[in-house]
C-alpha cells in the first residue's frame, strides 16, 4: 500500500512538474496601448523634443513596424477590434460609446468573445489596467469579459490628478480595483505603471496576459509640476503639457518593463505597443510629422501609429519592417503564442504575425487593410491606398512615393482606382450598421448631461 501511495505521489509530482515546465515555455503577453499619441511623438519615431528612453529600449529589443495601423481613427472602435480579432464594423461597434452605466446597448456587444476569455480557457492569468471605453453598463465591464484582475476606469477618458470621484461624470469616475473603488492616486499615469509592475511580479510563475491601456496622452494632459518643468523650453503650453505627460507615460511603461527584467520574465514575454489612433494635433498638442490628417480621419495621420512588437526569445532585435500590419493582429498572434486555437465560429480578420517576424513566412501578412468611419472609407494594398470621402471622387495615393498623400493618382491610374474601389465595396457589404448611437447623439432626457472632462 505504501509503495502504491508513493507511486501515486510520484506521478502527481511528475505531472505537476510537466505542467509547470509547459507553462514556463508559454510566453506572457503584455499589450500596451497609448491614447491619442502623435505619430512623431517618441524617440524611436525620430522625436528630439520628447525623450522616451524606455520605449526606445523596447524598440531596440524588437521590431518597429513603420506601416503599423489601427482599425479605426477613434478610441473605442479600435479597442473593440483588437479585443475581438475582427473589424469592429462586423458587429456594429463603429462609434465611441456614450457614457451611461444604465445603457445596455452602448458598448461592445456581448455576442462577441474577447481575447482574454480565450486565454483563460488556455490556462492564462488575465489582467486589465487603465482605460476601458467598451461600455459602461455592468455587463460590458472588463471583469465580465474575461479579465480576472482589473484596475482602472470604465469610461473613455479621465483626469490625471486632483479629482473628486463622481460616478456620474465620465472624467471623474472612481478608480476601481476588481470592482471596488480605491482612493485617487497622486498621478493616474504613475499609478497605472505601478499596478502593471505589481501584476507582473505577482504572476511570475504562470503565463499571463496583461492589457495595459493608458489614457495618456489624451487630454486633459495634467502632468506633475516637476515633470512639466523639464519641458520649459517648449513655448506652446499645450505642447509642453503633452510632452510632459508623454514622459510620465514612458516612465510608467519603464516600471512595467523593469519588473519583467527583475523577475526574469523579459525573454519570454511578447510585447505589443501602439497608439489607439493618430494624434488629434491641436486638441492635445500632438504631432503626426509628415503624415496628412489626424484623429477621426482616414488619411495616414488618423490611422497609422507608432507600432512595436518584441519577444526576445523569438524575434530578432532592432529591426524595422515596412509591411502593413494592424492592431487587429494582436488577437491571432497572441493566441498562436499561447498555443490556443484560433476560433472558427465567425469571420476573423486577425493574422498571426509570428511567422513573418521569425522569417518562416515572407510576403505581406495582409493582402489588403480596410477602414470605415461613417461615410469615410479607405483601403490599402501594397503601396496603393484609396481614400473615398463622401460626395467626392476617390483619391488614390502611392504611399511608397507620397507618404504625405499630397497628390491623387486616380486620374493617372484609373484601373488601380477602380479595382481598389471594387474591393472596398465588397468589404463594405460584409459589414453592418452601427448598433448603438454613440457619443454626441441626442437622447431623451439627456440633452444637458455632461459626459466630458469636468
Amino acid at each position: 500500500m505504501k509503495i502504491l501511495l508513493r507511486n501515486v505521489m510520484l506521478c502527481t509530482w511528475l505531472l505537476a512538474s510537466v505542467a509547470g515546465a509547459a507553462d514556463a515555455r508559454r510566453p506572457n503577453v503584455l499589450l500596451i496601448v497609448s491614447d491619442d499619441q502623435g505619430y512623431a511623438d517618441a524617440g524611436f519615431q525620430g522625436s528630439t523634443e520628447i525623450p522616451t528612453p524606455h520605449l526606445d529600449r523596447l524598440a531596440q529589443a524588437g521590431v518597429r513596424f513603420t506601416s503599423g495601423y489601427v482599425t479605426h481613427p477613434f478610441c473605442s472602435p479600435t479597442r473593440a477590434g483588437l479585443m475581438t480579432g475582427r473589424y469592429q464594423q462586423r458587429f456594429g461597434h463603429e462609434r465611441n460609446p456614450f457614457y451611461d452605466p444604465t445603457d445596455r446597448t452602448e458598448g461592445l456587444p456581448t455576442t462577441e468573445t474577447l481575447l482574454p476569455e480565450h486565454l483563460v480557457r488556455a490556462g492564462y492569468a488575465t489582467g486589465w489596467i487603465g482605460k476601458w471605453h467598451l461600455g459602461a453598463a455592468p455587463e460590458f465591464a472588463p471583469g465580465k469579459r474575461g479579465f480576472q484582475e482589473t484596475f482602472g476606469f470604465i469610461g473613455g477618458g479621465h483626469k490625471f490628478r486632483e479629482w473628486k470621484p463622481n460616478a456620474a461624470v465620465e472624467y471623474s469616475v472612481p478608480l476601481e480595483r476588481n470592482g471596488v473603488g480605491v482612493e485617487p492616486p497622486e498621478h493616474l499615469t504613475t499609478a497605472l505603471g505601478q499596478e502593471a509592475a505589481a501584476f507582473v511580479r505577482r504572476h511570475k510563475n504562470e503565463p499571463w496576459f496583461l492589457y495595459l491601456a493608458f489614457n495618456a496622452p489624451h487630454s486633459p494632459n495634467e502632468p506633475t509640476p516637476e515633470r512639466l518643468a523639464r519641458f520649459a523650453a517648449i513655448a506652446d503650453p499645450k505642447r509642453r503639457a503633452y510632452a510632459a505627460q508623454m514622459s510620465l507615460m514612458d516612465d510608467a511603461i519603464g516600471e512595467a518593463l523593469s519588473a519583467l527584467r527583475e523577475s526574469g520574465q523579459a525573454e519570454r514575454t511578447l510585447i505589443f505597443f501602439f497608439s489607439d489612433n493618430g494624434g488629434p494635433a491641436g486638441p492635445n498638442g500632438s504631432e503626426n510629422g509628415r503624415l496628412r490628417g489626424k484623429k477621426g480621419e482616414l488619411y495616414e495621420g488618423g490611422i497609422r501609429v507608432p507600432f512595436l512588437v518584441a519577444w526576445p526569445e523569438k524575434i530578432r532585435a532592432g529591426g524595422t519592417d515596412d509591411r502593413s500590419v494592424s492592431s487587429v493582429d494582436v488577437f491571432a498572434t497572441t493566441l498562436a503564442a499561447a498555443g490556443a486555437p484560433m476560433p472558427t465560429d465567425k469571420k476573423y480578420d486577425s493574422v498571426n504575425l509570428i511567422p513573418y517576424l521569425t522569417g518562416e513566412k515572407s510576403g505581406a501578412p495582409h493582402e489588403r487593410l480596410f477602414w470605415r468611419n461613417g461615410q469615410l472609407r479607405a483601403v490599402r494594398e501594397g503601396p496603393w491606398k484609396l481614400v473615398h470621402l463622401p460626395k467626392q471622387a476617390p483619391e488614390l495615393y502611392d504611399l511608397s512615393a507620397d507618404l504625405a498623400e499630397t497628390t491623387s493618382l486616380a486620374a493617372k491610374h484609373p484601373g488601380e482606382a477602380a479595382r481598389l474601389a471594387a474591393a472596398l465595396d465588397a468589404w463594405d457589404r460584409e459589414l453592418i450598421e452601427p448598433v448603438f448611437a454613440g457619443l454626441g447623439a441626442q437622447r431623451p432626457g439627456q440633452a444637458n448631461r455632461k459626459t466630458k472632462k469636468q
